[in-house]
């Protein structure tokens, strides 16, 4: 039996896709390989490999102990994409975006969300083979399309009209994430609902946050703020929506966009070119608030484009199928050990 152990602190901050990405990982490989490997989590027993979700010090301390068998680092996120998200002095992000690299620099392997991410690794002098990409994935026990009527039992229990366009948006509450353009579609379509599930989850160190708080706290009358929320709670909001719209200026691979697809929503994202290589064909892409406001307006009247983008989605959710990313880590464990 492998033994592996998990370091990760990702769910002492609520609300951020890390957390939910090292909680599926882990749910998943007790759920398909029980009697093949043995889960520890921020353990310091011998073991054949050491998995690190965050980066920690102690645990970049930890990965100099004896019997710490195969270092591996998961990047879920370079010093480009917290831009944007937490507002530091600028001495306080040299230290930490030198350690980051450190890190990564120290792990006998890394694996990336997004393989556009690889050339960007490298660049910090990180030898190419020593990054393997593996895309995120959701469980469908957790994230799962609902019945037409208890989609419609959902809406009243959150007080929407049946007939509503339900524009939801998933995320902390920062600059990066596009949260400004959300309040922007929000004020030129009255028409439409909007929420945005998601908090601060650093407080007042998210980047622009005396702005975006003012907004949370008085939001235009057809945009609803919810705060951080369970994870149990979330496949209710994705439920209700119509669509899935994600602005995002900068992202790896987030984790709300396959919980969508794994709900069969509709999903439009801001058209990067990061998008490309994970998710290409599955989503509406749109350049600017202005088209996305446009595209918006163009599915409420088409149900026929709006069903078309839902199947897309539905078979975006069995692409990224726990069974097939299972496998997949099932043999990349494998392959580090020699076995």
């Amino acid at each position: 039996m492998l033994k592996i152990n998990m370091f990760s602190s990702a769910d002492k901050v609520k609300g951020q896709g890390v957390g939910s990405a090292y909680n599926e990982l882990v749910e998943l490989l007790e759920k398909f390989f029980p009697n093949e490997l043995k889960i520890t989590i921020n353990q310091l027993k011998k073991v054949d490999i050491s998995h690190y979700h965050t980066i920690d010090p102690q645990y970049y301390l930890a990965s100099f102990l004896p019997n710490r068998g195969v270092n591996v680092g998961y990047v879920h996120f370079l010093p480009e994409t917290i831009e944007g998200s937490l507002q530091l002095p600028k001495v306080i992000k040299w230290i930490f975006y030198k350690y980051m690299i450190a890190f990564y620099k120290r792990m006998d392997a890394l694996v990336v969300v997004n393989p556009t991410f690889i050339p960007k690794l490298t660049a910090y002098g990180i030898e190419k083979q020593k990054i393997t990409y593996i895309p995120n994935f959701v469980s469908t026990k957790t994230f799962y399309p609902q019945t037409k009527q208890q989609k419609l039992d959902l809406r009243q229990k959150y007080t929407i009209a049946e007939d509503k366009f339900v524009v939801l948006g998933v995320g902390q509450v920062q600059q990066r994430k596009g949260v400004l353009d959300f309040v922007q579609l929000a004020k030129e379509n009255p028409d439409m609902q909007f929420i945005w599930v998601g908090g601060f989850s650093f407080g007042k160190m998210t980047d622009g946050y005396q702005q975006l708080s003012r907004i949370v706290d008085n939001p235009p009358a057809n945009l609803l703020f919810t705060g951080i929320v369970d994870r149990q709670k979330m496949n209710e909001y994705y439920n209700i929506a119509d669509i899935f719209l994600l602005p995002s200026y900068n992202e790896l691979f987030p984790m709300s966009i396959l919980e969508a697809f794994s709900c069969n929503v509709a999903v439009m994202v801001r058209d990067l070119e990061l998008y490309d290589a994970v998710i290409s064909g599955y989503y509406e892409p749109a350049q600017d608030v202005e088209q996305m406001g446009f595209k918006l307006n163009e599915l409420k009247d088409s149900p026929e484009k709006l069903a078309l983008l839902q199947q897309k989605s539905k078979k975006a959710a069995s692409y990224y199928s726990e069974q097939r990313l299972a496998e997949i880590w099932k043999k990349y464990y494998a392959k580090l050990v020699g076995e």
